[in-house]
């Protein structure tokens, strides 16, 4: 039977289905045109570059991991730390200007793209590549590279009880979620990103086998970030259902003329919000996990939490409230002074009632210590609920940040150094540091005084005087007043820590060799800190400016 006949019924019919949808394809014309459009997502690769590294190599570093032989599992480390320096080094091309993708249609997305679309209306993006995100990115990608340096040699002496393979895989993993995070423009892609950062986290706290102390501190850690995300879900949840939009920008643009009816919604939405993020962020009450956390983890986890982890926290707290919720700065204004206020009493109160012969005291120090330090970083936040430039003010936060980074992780790999010697890595082994590694211990006096305050730590002198004028200009003065008694307290504890560095040495001095990757980490936090020191004016100047 031949084909001819069937052929021609069948196109008649196709014809005949498709002539009316073409007839009404012509009469909507360019609604179908536009709606399509609105359907289409183009990509800013460039712009998402620095967290999709991250993750790329991760899952490289996984798949590698099966086929490298447990002799040259170290080949994983190296990989991890050219992963990092490639994702930070992609931040160099986003200097030129703002880029944005994953837009709505005629928000303006690609470079140069300004803060309104073409109809005067917010942008409303998902992900921005602004000099807020860079700085963050920065941030957070120097972090990880430091933390990552000391893990190599971590790794190297305890392969038996971590597996090289899952702790780069979920280092990287959790550092891809940290550079999404300060790019978010919507609260979905921030939540989500929010739990990128923390899950791997998790694991990483309690990845050392047979280890109690770090198993316990893993489900610490992990009890309460999930109490924070349940509550920061149901308070975005409520804020969605308030103003029918996720886009931080629209978000703020709907806020303030929400129907009577859901107001009371809206206002709970905000404050859940926000009691989420301070979890994130190790504010009082919500900072019991630090301590346990920090001691349990493995020490370059440990230091990857006090810099990264508080950098997610912050970088979210910051977009809720200064991006999203502005109309809200008389409720979160005073509320994070009290936290700031309280953390930063708590925190510093904690480390100065540390035991210097009480086993892991220099760690447990340090972990109190960031807690104090979360106190000054929500002091410009809190300021910007009353300032008329909020820009300027979380350019204190963000400044102070970039300080405490470079000089809290330099504290963390001089602990690694002590406590490749002593285990039990007290304060009181660091007496006659100075007998034995003169360099280390000069640099460790340099981060102490760095974290205290005070000359020749002049990053740390302006950075406090930053957030102390940020307060003042806010007229908080008795927050200003609060602080200024919390950095005497702290340097009471911070010096004497520094003073038993140059002591006398107690019994044999034994000189100890410090490893390549150590060396490094060491040497990178110090001269990030002199050169901060040497022109702290630059730091302030490329923190503020045009941050969104």
């Amino acid at each position: 039977m031949s084909a001819q006949p069937l052929a021609q019924p069948l196109a008649e019919a196709a014809a005949s289905i498709a002539s009316p949808a073409h007839s009404l394809a012509q009469q909507l014309g360019h609604p179908l045109a536009a709606s399509a459009a609105s359907l289409v997502q183009s990509v800013d690769w460039l712009a998402v570059a620095p967290p999709l590294i991250a993750a790329v190599v991760a899952l490289g570093v996984l798949v590698a991991d099966l086929f490298l032989p447990e002799s040259r599992k170290n080949v994983l480390g190296w990989i991890s730390v050219a992963g990092l320096a490639a994702a930070a080094l992609m931040l160099l091309p986003l200097l030129d200007g703002d880029r944005a993708t994953f837009c709505l249609a005629g928000a303006g997305t690609g470079t140069g793209a300004g803060p309104g679309s073409v109809t005067g209306a917010p942008r409303a993006c998902s992900y921005a590549a602004d000099h807020f995100t860079l700085v963050i990115q920065l941030l957070v990608l120097g972090g990880a590279l430091l933390a990552a340096l000391l893990s190599i040699t971590t790794l190297d002496d305890d392969r038996r009880r971590v597996p090289p393979g899952e702790f780069w895989f979920l280092l990287l993993s959790a550092t891809a979620g940290a550079a999404l995070l300060p790019a978010a423009r919507d609260l979905a892609t921030l939540i989500v990103a929010l739990e990128v950062a923390s899950l791997p986290a998790f694991a990483l706290v309690g990845i050392r086998h047979g280890d109690r102390r770090s198993a316990e501190a893993a489900l610490k850690f992990f009890l309460s970030s999930v109490t924070a995300t349940a509550v920061s879900l149901m308070g975005v949840s409520f804020v969605y259902a308030s103003t029918g939009t996720l886009y931080l920008t629209q978000v703020a643009q709907r806020l303030p003329d929400t129907p009577s009816q859901l107001h009371s919604l809206a206002q709970t939405g905000v404050v859940l919000t926000l009691i989420g993020f301070a979890f994130k962020t190790a504010a009082v009450p919500f900072h019991f996990w630090v301590p346990d956390t920090y001691v349990g983890a493995p020490l370059p986890v440990a230091a990857y939490l006090s810099v990264v982890g508080k950098a997610v926290g912050f970088s979210g707290l910051i977009l809720v409230t200064v991006v999203a919720f502005p109309s809200y700065a008389d409720v979160w204004g005073p509320a994070l002074a009290v936290l700031a206020a309280l953390t930063m009493t708590v925190g510093n109160v904690g480390a100065l009632r540390q035991q210097a012969t009480r086993a892991r005291s220099a760690v447990r120090l340090l972990a109190w210590s960031s807690v104090g330090q979360a106190g000054y970083l929500l002091v410009p936040i809190a300021a910007a609920g009353y300032a008329k430039d909020a820009q300027k003010a979380i350019g204190s936060t963000v400044a102070y940040a970039l300080m405490y980074a470079a000089v809290n992780l330099g504290a963390f790999a001089v602990a690694a150094v002590v406590g490749r010697g002593r285990a039990g890595n007290r304060i009181s082994d660091y007496r006659g540091l100075y007998a034995t590694n003169p360099v280390t211990a000069l640099l460790m006096a340099f981060f102490l005084l760095c974290l205290a305050g005070l000359p020749p730590g002049i990053i740390g002198l302006f950075a406090k005087v930053t957030v102390f004028s940020a307060a003042v200009g806010a007229g908080l003065g008795w927050l200003a007043v609060v602080m200024a008694v919390n950095v005497v307290i702290a340097l009471f504890y911070y010096l004497q820590w520094t003073a038993l560095l140059f002591r006398a040495p107690e019994g044999e001095t034994v000189r100890h060799r410090i490893p390549a990757p150590l060396t490094a980490a060491i040497a990178l936090a110090g001269v990030a800190g002199v050169a901060l020191s040497g022109a702290p004016q630059l730091v302030l100047r490329f923190a503020a400016t045009g941050l969104f």
